[in-house]
């Protein structure tokens, strides 16, 4: 499922400031920070992650097109913040939801099945 952009727009303005100050005490939630490919700003983004192996899986609600997406595949810096910690990733890829889940560590494989994203998840590998 995809959600429209209207939607988008509006989580950018009033939700996503709303969930940046929720992420560090909820367990599936994080703040990616991203440069942006075009203006060289720092975005933070909130964003549902899930632990894997040797980093993140993270839903990409949106599609592929959208612009933090864009942003991390530019190569700019991405730092992922989570429950108090900065971690450093790296070598994005884009997989689908189902490829992904066997990747997402166990205790948080049913909430990552649960959100009803579908189309899409970014796999990060923690560099740092």
């Amino acid at each position: 499922m995809r959600v429209p952009r209207a939607v988008a727009q509006f989580n950018r303005r009033v939700t996503n400031p709303v969930a940046r100050s929720l992420t560090p005490w909820l367990p599936c939630l994080g703040t990616l920070e991203h440069t942006g490919r075009k203006s060289g700003r720092r975005y933070r983004t909130p964003l549902l992650v899930f632990k894997t192996g040797d980093g993140f899986a993270i839903l990409i609600g949106y599609g592929p097109e959208t612009d933090w997406v864009k942003n991390v595949f530019a190569g700019g810096p991405t730092v992922l913040h989570k429950r108090g910690h900065a971690i450093k990733l790296g070598n994005p890829r884009i997989v689908s939801k189902a490829e992904a889940a066997p990747l997402v560590t166990p205790a948080r494989r049913p909430f990552y099945r649960l959100f009803p994203y579908n189309e899409a998840t970014l796999l990060l590998t923690t560099t740092g």
